[in-house]
Protein backbone atom coordinates (compact mmCIF):
# COMPACT_ATOMS: atom_id res chain seq x y z
CA UNK A 1 0.00 0.00 0.00
CA UNK A 2 1.99 3.40 -0.87
CA UNK A 3 2.02 6.17 0.90
CA UNK A 4 -1.12 8.68 -0.01
CA UNK A 5 -0.06 12.49 0.66
CA UNK A 6 -0.94 15.56 -0.92
CA UNK A 7 -0.41 19.26 0.73
CA UNK A 8 -3.69 19.97 -1.59
CA UNK A 9 -5.77 18.11 0.60
CA UNK A 10 -4.92 18.07 3.96
CA UNK A 11 -6.40 17.00 7.50
CA UNK A 12 -9.34 19.07 8.44
CA UNK A 13 -8.08 19.30 11.26
CA UNK A 14 -4.87 21.07 9.70
CA UNK A 15 -6.94 23.53 8.00
CA UNK A 16 -6.61 26.96 9.94
CA UNK A 17 -10.00 27.46 11.90
CA UNK A 18 -12.24 30.64 12.60
CA UNK A 19 -14.89 31.29 14.36
CA UNK A 20 -16.63 28.79 16.15
CA UNK A 21 -14.42 25.90 17.26
CA UNK A 22 -17.12 23.46 18.10
CA UNK A 23 -16.00 20.97 15.76
CA UNK A 24 -12.60 21.30 16.16
CA UNK A 25 -12.89 20.72 20.31
CA UNK A 26 -15.26 17.85 19.58
CA UNK A 27 -12.50 16.49 17.57
CA UNK A 28 -10.08 17.17 20.05
CA UNK A 29 -12.13 14.82 22.66
CA UNK A 30 -12.30 12.10 20.08
CA UNK A 31 -8.15 11.82 19.64
CA UNK A 32 -8.19 12.14 23.51
CA UNK A 33 -10.23 9.23 24.16
CA UNK A 34 -8.06 7.66 21.39
CA UNK A 35 -4.70 8.29 22.83
CA UNK A 36 -6.40 7.20 26.17
CA UNK A 37 -7.68 3.79 25.30
CA UNK A 38 -5.79 2.85 22.12
CA UNK A 39 -2.18 3.24 23.62
CA UNK A 40 -1.20 6.77 22.50
CA UNK A 41 -0.47 7.68 26.13
CA UNK A 42 0.85 3.83 26.94
CA UNK A 43 3.39 4.18 24.69
CA UNK A 44 4.93 7.12 26.26
CA UNK A 45 3.89 6.07 30.05
CA UNK A 46 6.29 3.25 29.18
CA UNK A 47 9.11 5.63 29.18
CA UNK A 48 8.32 8.65 31.44
CA UNK A 49 9.67 6.19 35.13
CA UNK A 50 12.99 5.26 32.61
CA UNK A 51 14.13 8.70 31.41
CA UNK A 52 12.44 10.89 34.30
CA UNK A 53 13.59 9.79 37.88
CA UNK A 54 13.12 11.88 41.29
CA UNK A 55 16.73 12.01 42.70
CA UNK A 56 17.84 9.07 45.42
CA UNK A 57 20.15 12.10 46.62
CA UNK A 58 18.21 14.07 49.74
CA UNK A 59 21.12 16.70 50.01
CA UNK A 60 21.10 17.65 45.88
CA UNK A 61 19.01 19.71 44.85
CA UNK A 62 16.03 19.16 42.98
CA UNK A 63 15.79 18.40 39.46
CA UNK A 64 13.24 19.98 37.22
CA UNK A 65 12.83 18.39 33.84
CA UNK A 66 12.46 20.57 30.93
CA UNK A 67 10.08 18.47 28.50
CA UNK A 68 9.18 19.32 25.24
CA UNK A 69 6.05 18.23 23.51
CA UNK A 70 6.06 19.31 19.73
CA UNK A 71 1.97 19.28 18.12
CA UNK A 72 0.62 19.20 21.08
CA UNK A 73 -2.84 19.56 20.13
CA UNK A 74 -5.32 19.69 23.06
CA UNK A 75 -2.78 18.95 25.38
CA UNK A 76 -3.56 15.76 26.60
CA UNK A 77 -0.09 14.29 26.29
CA UNK A 78 1.59 17.23 28.30
CA UNK A 79 -1.16 17.00 31.05
CA UNK A 80 -0.86 13.34 31.52
CA UNK A 81 2.80 13.93 31.66
CA UNK A 82 2.62 16.60 34.75
CA UNK A 83 -0.36 14.29 36.49
CA UNK A 84 2.67 11.54 36.48
CA UNK A 85 5.52 13.70 37.61
CA UNK A 86 2.76 14.64 40.61
CA UNK A 87 2.14 11.40 41.61
CA UNK A 88 5.86 10.59 41.87
CA UNK A 89 6.95 13.82 43.38
CA UNK A 90 9.06 14.99 40.37
CA UNK A 91 9.03 18.78 38.96
CA UNK A 92 8.89 18.92 35.16
CA UNK A 93 8.66 22.05 32.91
CA UNK A 94 6.54 21.13 29.87
CA UNK A 95 6.71 23.38 26.56
CA UNK A 96 3.78 22.23 24.21
CA UNK A 97 4.14 23.49 21.09
CA UNK A 98 1.15 23.93 18.23
CA UNK A 99 0.98 26.14 15.15
CA UNK A 100 -3.07 26.27 15.23
CA UNK A 101 -4.65 29.26 17.32
CA UNK A 102 -7.81 27.74 18.17
CA UNK A 103 -5.93 24.38 19.10
CA UNK A 104 -3.77 26.54 21.20
CA UNK A 105 -6.69 28.02 23.38
CA UNK A 106 -8.25 24.77 23.89
CA UNK A 107 -5.35 23.38 24.99
CA UNK A 108 -4.95 26.32 27.57
CA UNK A 109 -8.52 26.89 28.72
CA UNK A 110 -8.44 22.32 29.68
CA UNK A 111 -4.86 23.26 31.43
CA UNK A 112 -5.79 25.94 33.99
CA UNK A 113 -5.09 23.82 36.81
CA UNK A 114 -1.42 23.19 35.56
CA UNK A 115 1.15 25.67 35.60
CA UNK A 116 4.17 23.60 34.98
CA UNK A 117 2.93 23.27 30.59
CA UNK A 118 3.66 26.63 29.19
CA UNK A 119 1.46 26.65 25.51
CA UNK A 120 3.53 27.93 22.40
CA UNK A 121 1.37 29.25 19.67
CA UNK A 122 3.96 28.08 16.51
CA UNK A 123 4.93 26.41 13.71
CA UNK A 124 7.33 23.71 14.61
CA UNK A 125 9.15 23.45 11.12
CA UNK A 126 10.18 26.92 12.33
CA UNK A 127 10.25 26.48 16.02
CA UNK A 128 13.71 27.19 17.74
CA UNK A 129 14.15 26.03 20.93
CA UNK A 130 17.62 26.12 21.25
CA UNK A 131 19.91 23.09 21.27
CA UNK A 132 20.01 20.93 24.16
CA UNK A 133 17.48 22.49 25.72
CA UNK A 134 15.18 20.12 26.64
CA UNK A 135 15.97 16.82 28.81
CA UNK A 136 13.35 15.04 26.99
CA UNK A 137 11.43 15.36 23.50
CA UNK A 138 8.04 14.54 22.19
CA UNK A 139 6.24 14.14 19.19
CA UNK A 140 3.50 11.95 19.11
CA UNK A 141 0.83 11.64 16.47
CA UNK A 142 2.06 14.22 14.23
CA UNK A 143 4.39 12.94 11.69
CA UNK A 144 1.71 11.40 9.06
CA UNK A 145 0.84 15.53 8.89
CA UNK A 146 4.41 16.16 6.97
CA UNK A 147 5.82 15.57 3.28
CA UNK A 148 9.26 12.89 3.43
CA UNK A 149 11.24 16.54 3.44
CA UNK A 150 9.37 17.65 6.04
CA UNK A 151 9.33 14.94 8.80
CA UNK A 152 12.92 14.83 8.38
CA UNK A 153 12.88 18.16 9.23
CA UNK A 154 11.16 17.71 12.56
CA UNK A 155 13.02 14.99 13.37
CA UNK A 156 16.07 16.62 13.47
CA UNK A 157 14.20 19.48 15.49
CA UNK A 158 13.46 17.10 17.74
CA UNK A 159 17.33 15.50 18.18
CA UNK A 160 18.84 18.88 18.08
CA UNK A 161 16.20 20.07 20.95
CA UNK A 162 17.01 17.23 23.07
CA UNK A 163 19.62 16.51 25.87
CA UNK A 164 19.49 12.98 24.20
CA UNK A 165 15.95 11.73 25.19
CA UNK A 166 13.42 12.02 22.28
CA UNK A 167 10.01 9.78 21.19
CA UNK A 168 8.57 9.50 18.63
CA UNK A 169 5.34 8.00 18.05
CA UNK A 170 2.86 8.11 14.92
CA UNK A 171 0.43 5.68 13.07
CA UNK A 172 2.10 2.51 10.85
CA UNK A 173 0.39 2.32 7.52
CA UNK A 174 -0.44 -1.52 7.23
CA UNK A 175 -3.60 -3.12 6.16
CA UNK A 176 -4.56 -3.84 9.34
CA UNK A 177 -4.20 -0.44 10.63
CA UNK A 178 -6.28 0.64 7.55
CA UNK A 179 -9.24 -1.92 8.77
CA UNK A 180 -8.81 -0.61 12.19
CA UNK A 181 -9.04 2.37 11.86
CA UNK A 182 -11.91 2.09 9.32
CA UNK A 183 -13.94 -0.07 12.14
CA UNK A 184 -13.30 2.22 15.13
CA UNK A 185 -14.84 5.23 12.75
CA UNK A 186 -17.81 3.56 12.01
CA UNK A 187 -18.46 2.20 14.80
CA UNK A 188 -17.43 4.61 17.71
CA UNK A 189 -15.53 7.87 16.48
CA UNK A 190 -18.40 8.73 13.94
CA UNK A 191 -18.09 12.24 13.68
CA UNK A 192 -17.58 13.46 10.22
CA UNK A 193 -13.94 15.46 11.47
CA UNK A 194 -12.73 12.65 13.09
CA UNK A 195 -13.86 9.90 10.48
CA UNK A 196 -12.61 12.08 7.65
CA UNK A 197 -8.85 12.83 9.48
CA UNK A 198 -8.39 9.41 10.76
CA UNK A 199 -8.96 6.93 7.43
CA UNK A 200 -7.02 9.68 5.49
CA UNK A 201 -4.30 9.51 8.52
CA UNK A 202 -3.25 5.90 8.06
CA UNK A 203 -3.08 6.24 4.55
CA UNK A 204 -0.28 9.35 5.13
CA UNK A 205 1.31 7.15 7.55
CA UNK A 206 4.77 6.10 6.94
CA UNK A 207 5.86 2.25 7.26
CA UNK A 208 8.05 0.46 9.21
CA UNK A 209 11.27 1.15 6.86
CA UNK A 210 10.67 4.41 5.75
CA UNK A 211 9.96 6.31 9.01
CA UNK A 212 13.52 4.50 10.28
CA UNK A 213 15.01 5.66 6.97
CA UNK A 214 13.80 9.20 7.98
CA UNK A 215 15.16 9.32 11.34
CA UNK A 216 18.50 8.29 9.75
CA UNK A 217 18.06 10.97 7.21
CA UNK A 218 17.73 13.04 10.05
CA UNK A 219 21.05 12.51 11.66
CA UNK A 220 19.77 9.66 14.49
CA UNK A 221 22.46 7.32 14.31
CA UNK A 222 21.27 5.57 17.29
CA UNK A 223 17.65 4.77 18.05
CA UNK A 224 15.08 1.63 18.33
CA UNK A 225 11.98 0.97 17.14
CA UNK A 226 8.99 -0.95 17.72
CA UNK A 227 5.39 -1.62 16.31
CA UNK A 228 2.25 -1.55 18.37
CA UNK A 229 -0.75 -3.65 17.27
CA UNK A 230 -2.71 -2.79 15.12
CA UNK A 231 -1.52 1.11 13.93
CA UNK A 232 1.02 2.55 16.14
CA UNK A 233 4.66 2.41 16.09
CA UNK A 234 7.37 4.57 17.99
CA UNK A 235 10.91 5.33 17.94
CA UNK A 236 13.27 6.66 20.31
CA UNK A 237 17.20 6.94 21.35
CA UNK A 238 18.49 8.33 24.99
CA UNK A 239 21.44 9.92 24.71
CA UNK A 240 25.20 7.74 24.91
CA UNK A 241 23.18 5.20 27.61
CA UNK A 242 21.78 1.82 26.19
CA UNK A 243 18.22 2.47 25.26
CA UNK A 244 15.15 1.19 27.19
CA UNK A 245 13.58 -1.86 26.37
CA UNK A 246 9.56 -0.85 26.91
CA UNK A 247 7.22 -3.91 27.16
CA UNK A 248 5.02 -4.32 24.49
CA UNK A 249 1.29 -1.84 24.57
Amino acid sequence: MRRFFSPDIPELMDVTQSGDATALEKDLDDLESLNARFGGHEIIQQFLPLWIRKSENLSAPETQYRILDLATASGDIPRMIADWARAQGIKVRIDAVDFNPLTIGIARKRSTAYPEINYIEADILKFEPGGGAYDVVICSQALHHFSEDDAVRVLRLCREASRGSVLVSDLLRCWKGRFAIWLLTATVYRRAMMKYDSRLSVRRAFTENEICELARRAGWSQFEHRTYFPVRQAFWMHGARENPKPSSA
